[in-house]
C-alpha cells in the first residue's frame, strides 16, 4: 500500500475524535480565544482614539505579540513542571483579567502593559492547546483533530472580532473590557478535566519536556530516531524540513496582523458597519477552511493545498486596495479567510508529520512563534508604513510579500511528494 492510500485508510477509521479530554480542551480554548478576539481589534481603536494614531494602534498588537513570542519558548518547561491544569488556568487568567484594569485608569502606557500581560496568556494557551490537540488525536486522524482544534480557535473570532468593534461603538470600551474578563473566567472549570501528567525528574533532566520518551506507537508517522529534533524548547527550529512551513505561516500571519489591526481604521468614514461585516465574513470562513484542510490533509497530504491557500491569502489582501467598494472588500475577506484558515492547518499538520511524537511540544512552540511573530511584525510594520503611503499602497505591499511566498510553498509541495514516494 502506498503512503497516500495508507493515510486514506487510517483517516477513514472509526476512532473517536471528540473524546471527553478533547471536548474540555475545546471549551477552554473557546473561552480563552473569545477573550483574545474580543479585544484584538478594539484595543487598536482604543489607542488610536486616545491620541496614539496609527503607530499607537500598531504598537498595541505588536507589544502583545512580542510578549507572546517571548513567553512561548518557556511553556513546555512550565507544563512539565506544573502540569497542564495549572499552566492553562494561569494563561486564561492573564488573557482576561488585565483588561478589567482599563475600566479604572486610562493611559497609553497602561494599555501597552495590559497588552503585554494578555500576550503572555495567549502564548501559554496556544502552545499548550496545540500540543494537547496533537496528543489527543486518534491514530490516522491527527490533521483532522488539529482542524477541529482550529475551529475552537476560529469560532470565537467569528463573533469576537466584529462584536468587539460593534459593542465598543455602541456601548463604549469599558463593557467590552469587562466582558473579556468574564469570558475567560467562565472557561476555567473546563481546565480541571485536562490531562495533568507532568514530566518526571529524569525526563526534565534529559530534556524530554513533552514527557513522551520517543514515539512508541508510531502515531507521528516518523519512526523513532529518524528526522529527530534536538532537545530544548526551540530544538525543533533546527529541523530543516520545518523551515518552509514556518516561513509560509509567518507571511500569512503578517498579513493577518495587518488586517485585524488596521481594517477597522482603514474603513472609518466609509459605509456603515462595513468593518464589522468584513471581519465577520473573514472570521466565519477561516475555521471552516481550517477544518476542511485538515480533512483533506489526512487523505491527500497536508502540503498539496499550500500553493492555492497562499494564493487566496495574497489575492484577498490585494483586493483591499479597493477600499471604496464594499463588494470588493467582502469578497476579499472571503478569499483571505479561506486561505488563512487553510494555511494554519496545513503548515501545522505538515510540521507534526516531520518529527517524532516526543517533539510535539517543541514543534507547537515553533509554529506558534511564527504565527505570533508574523502577526506582531505585520501590525507594527504596517503602522509605520501607512503614515507615509496610506492604506491602499500598504495593502498592495503586503500582497506582494505574500506572492513571494508562493515559491517556498511550491518547493515544499515537491519536497513532500518526494518524501512520500
Amino acid at each position: 500500500m502506498n503512503a497516500r492510500a495508507g493515510r486514506t485508510a487510517a483517516a477513514t477509521g472509526t476512532s473517536r475524535l471528540l473524546t471527553r479530554p478533547m471536548l474540555l480542551l475545546l471549551v477552554a480554548s473557546v473561552g480563552g480565544m473569545g477573550g483574545f478576539y474580543l479585544l484584538l481589534s478594539v484595543l487598536p481603536l482604543y489607542a488610536a482614539t486616545a491620541g496614539g494614531g496609527g503607530v499607537g494602534a500598531g504598537l498595541t498588537t505588536g507589544s502583545m505579540m512580542l510578549a507572546t513570542v517571548l513567553a512561548e519558548p518557556g511553556v513546555p518547561w512550565f507544563l512539565a513542571r506544573f502540569g497542564h491544569r495549572a499552566v492553562v488556568g494561569a494563561g486564561l487568567l492573564l488573557l482576561g483579567l488585565p483588561s478589567a484594569v482599563l475600566c479604572l485608569w486610562s493611559s497609553f502606557p497602561l494599555t501597552l502593559g495590559v497588552c503585554l500581560a494578555r500576550g503572555v496568556g495567549l502564548g501559554i494557551v496556544v502552545v499548550a492547546g496545540t500540543a494537547l490537540a496533537a496528543e489527543l488525536a486518534p491514530p490516522g486522524r491527527r490533521s483532522e483533530s488539529l482542524g477541529l482544534y482550529g475551529v475552537s480557535l476560529g469560532v470565537p473570532s467569528v463573533l469576537g472580532l466584529p462584536a468587539g468593534v460593534w459593542l465598543s461603538d455602541r456601548l463604549g470600551f469599558e463593557p467590552v473590557f469587562l466582558l473579556t474578563a468574564a469570558l475567560t473566567l467562565l472557561a476555567l472549570p473546563a481546565v480541571a478535566g485536562l490531562p495533568e501528567r507532568r514530566a518526571t525528574r529524569a525526563e526534565r533532566r534529559s530534556g524530554d519536556l513533552d514527557g513522551q520518551g520517543g514515539d512508541p506507537d508510531g502515531r507521528s508517522g516518523v519512526p523513532k530516531g529518524s528526522r529527530g529534533v534536538p532537545c530544548g524548547p526551540l530544538g525543533a527550529a533546527v529541523n530543516r524540513s520545518l523551515v518552509r512551513p514556518t516561513l509560509i505561516l509567518g507571511a500569512a500571519t503578517f498579513a493577518a496582523g495587518v488586517l485585524v489591526t488596521f481594517l477597522p481604521l482603514a474603513l472609518l468614514g466609509g459605509p456603515s458597519h462595513l468593518a464589522v461585516v468584513a471581519l465577520l465574513v473573514q472570521a466565519s470562513v477561516a475555521p471552516i477552511a481550517r477544518w476542511g484542510a485538515g480533512w483533506w490533509g489526512d487523505r491527500h497530504g497536508s502540503s498539496s493545498l499550500l500553493v492555492p491557500a497562499v494564493l487566496a491569502v495574497a489575492l484577498g489582501t490585494a483586493g483591499l486596495v479597493r477600499l471604496e467598494s464594499p463588494v470588493v472588500v467582502v469578497v476579499s475577506m472571503i478569499l483571505f479567510g479561506a486561505g488563512f484558515g487553510a494555511v494554519q492547518n496545513l503548515t501545522l499538520a505538515t510540521m507534526f508529520e516531520r518529527v517524532p511524537r516526543s517533539a510535539f511540544g517543541r514543534v507547537s512552540v515553533v509554529w506558534n512563534l511564527a504565527f505570533d511573530a508574523g502577526m506582531g511584525l505585520g501590525a507594527v510594520g504596517f503602522g509605520l508604513l501607512i503614515d507615509r503611503t496610506g492604506y491602499p499602497c500598504g495593502f498592495a505591499v503586503t500582497a506582494a510579500l505574500l506572492l513571494a511566498v508562493l515559491v517556498p510553498a511550491w518547493r515544499d509541495r515537491r519536497y513532500v511528494r518526494g518524501e512520500a514516494t
